[in-house]
């Protein structure tokens, strides 16, 4: 043990001198405060340094050799500024005064360095250089014989060099708890120190700032979807009003917050479970409940192979069209993957491409000549079984064939050809059709066209005479002898000399067919008809004479006006016509 620290110890431990207990854990503090850092660079021998040696040599000769009558002391020594406030590595002039008749030596003791600034009877001023942090200063005097000793704090603060939010998530989800995070770099004093939480100009939250370089201060916030695309930020806050001076404020740069919302549910995915190779087939693929919508993503794929989708978005659905093709048979994958944010939903569905050839209906002779054979083939891919006409191949894959002999009835015949292939328990079907054309000669149809023909004359009528035949024949009625043609098929007004008998001809490049047709137009009125019409004339030109007679007789009567006797007012009056019966009976 140092004989230094063995005379501390000693006096600390007098239980006579507790004035003397203090003075020396001062001194304590001191040995305590100067750090090990300063002491490794002022001590390269392991000894203290000089100014330490004088420091605590004073103190030990005041404990040592003071009376004690100073523990009734009532003299002070003053320390100004008294606990003062600092800017970090400015300056400090310090200045201790003693209030007794007789001063002696001033002194101060710190681990700062100092130099005399300037002295006078019971005062000294110190200077103080780079004050970089927080400690305690002890001045140390002698009135009349007695030690005095006064302290001050020192209280260094400095501006944060900077403040920053840490970085945000790059997509954060709805209602989850984010932790944001600000980081504090420098200042001080810390316990008037704080950070603050920023949503725009909205203040979401107070904390002091702790130790650590660079300091973090946490803040937990639970996204909504209305934070989606909102800045964030923090705020240092230095709070020295308390000790006369400002708030100094440094807000951080904003970062913006991405918020998301994705459902459980897995995409929709929509197209035939059974595909034809080598056929275009639509796929679409949707999802509900997005938040925001616009800026998910969407992927169809067949397979390995990416699909051309044109992408739709609405409200808080998001859709996906393209047309698919493929050149393999068998099952094969359907893949819908929907990404917004660090999420992902995703449906893989299977579907069967099939082969179906076919079927293929064909005729050996598509115009065949009456009388010609005729083979109706119907035919189709492997496994496909085919029906002509209703009657099945012997088995699948076998083509099926009718043969017939070509007639004026198979013109205009349709033949049919249905093809049956089973996929995976699906029976899918598929028809053809064709049309035989028999070529034949023309023929004219004596049911409706008849032989003879009885008009009357200015009457209107049509001559139904209808020929068949392949190719279609010509039909045209000309009357014997004059080679007049009368319309066929159409009205006509009929003529008197329309009367006489018609040659109908059918003809076309495979023939031609002939009839007689008896055309008979009777006149309108005849003679017995004309006497008995002249006669009805006579009789209504006769009977019209006798009404108009009759009538101008009467009406002469209604006109005659007899005179009555003369009343007493000789009052004359008409009276009212009379028809002759009354004329009769009043005589």
């Amino acid at each position: 043990m140092w004989p230094l620290d063995f005379c501390i110890l000693s006096c600390s431990d007098s239980s006579s001198f507790p004035w003397r207990s203090c003075l020396f854990a001062g001194a304590q503090r001191f040995i305590k405060g100067t750090s090990s850092s300063r002491l490794a660079t002022m001590m390269p021998s392991g000894l203290l340094p000089r100014v330490c040696w004088t420091s605590l040599i004073f103190l030990l000769l005041a404990c040592c050799l003071l009376p004690t009558g100073a523990q009734g002391q009532t003299y002070q020594l003053r320390v100004e500024p008294r606990d003062p406030v600092v800017p970090f590595g400015e300056p400090l002039v310090v200045n201790c005064s003693l209030d007794c008749p007789s001063p002696g030596l001033i002194s101060l003791e710190t681990a700062l360095s100092k130099e005399l600034h300037s002295s006078g009877l019971g005062w000294a001023a110190f200077r103080l250089t780079n004050v970089t942090g927080d400690m305690e200063l002890l001045c140390s005097g002698l009135c009349s014989q007695y030690q005095v000793v006064g302290t001050s704090n020192i209280t260094v603060y400095g501006f944060p060099e900077r403040v920053e939010l840490a970085p945000l998530p790059l997509w954060q989800p709805v209602g989850e708890q984010l932790n944001l995070s600000c980081l504090v770099f420098g200042g001080a004093p810390r316990d008037h120190l704080f950070v603050v939480l920023l949503h725009w100009e909205e203040e979401l939250g107070r904390q002091p700032v702790g130790k650590g370089e660079p300091a973090e201060v946490t803040f937990m916030v639970q996204p909504r979807r209305e934070d989606h695309g909102t800045n964030f930020s923090c705020r240092s806050e230095l709070d020295l009003r308390s000790q006369g001076l400002e708030l100094f404020q440094n807000t951080s740069a904003p970062r913006k917050l991405r918020t998301f919302a994705m459902p459980k549910t897995p995409p929709r995915l929509v197209f035939p479970p059974f595909w034809e190779m080598e056929t275009s087939w639509p796929v679409n693929c949707s999802l509900d409940g997005l938040f925001p919508a616009s800026e998910a993503h969407i992927q169809l794929a067949l397979g390995n192979q990416m699909l051309n989708a044109t992408v739709v978005s609405h409200a808080d659905t998001l859709m996906a069209t393209a047309t698919a093709k493929t050149e393999q048979e068998g099952t094969q994958e359907i893949v819908c993957n929907v990404t917004l944010g660090v999420e992902n939903r995703e449906t893989r569905e299977n579907f069967v491409a099939y082969s179906f050839q076919g079927p293929n209906l064909n005729l050996s002779e598509s115009n065949a000549t009456e009388g010609t054979p005729v083979t109706v083939t119907c035919a189709a891919g492997p496994r496909v079984q085919v029906m002509l006409d209703g009657v099945p191949a012997a088995v699948p894959g076998q083509p099926a064939q009718l043969q017939l002999k070509a007639t004026e009835k198979d013109d205009r015949r349709t033949f049919f050809c249905n093809a049956i292939l089973k996929v995976r328990g699906v029976t899918l079907h598929r028809n053809r059709s064709v049309q035989l054309r028999v070529l034949y000669g023309p023929t004219i149809d004596r049911a409706k066209c008849p032989q003879r023909l009885m008009w009357k004359e200015k009457t209107m009528h049509i001559l139904q005479c209808q020929a068949r035949g392949n190719p279609k024949p010509q039909l045209q009625c000309l009357r014997e002898g004059s080679k007049f043609k009368v319309p066929v098929g159409i009205p006509f007004l009929v003529l008197l000399n329309y009367s006489g008998t018609y040659s109908c001809q059918a003809a076309s490049s495979r023939g031609m067919d002939k009839m007689l047709v008896m055309m008979d137009v009777q006149d309108r009125n005849p003679v017995t008809i004309n006497i008995a019409l002249g006669a009805l004339a006579i009789l209504g030109l006769v009977t019209l004479a006798a009404a108009s007679v009759y009538i101008f007789r009467v009406q002469r009567q209604r006109d005659i006006y007899h005179l009555k006797p003369r009343s007493t007012q000789w009052r004359l009056t008409s009276t009212q016509p009379v028809t002759v019966a009354e004329e009769l009976s009043a005589q």
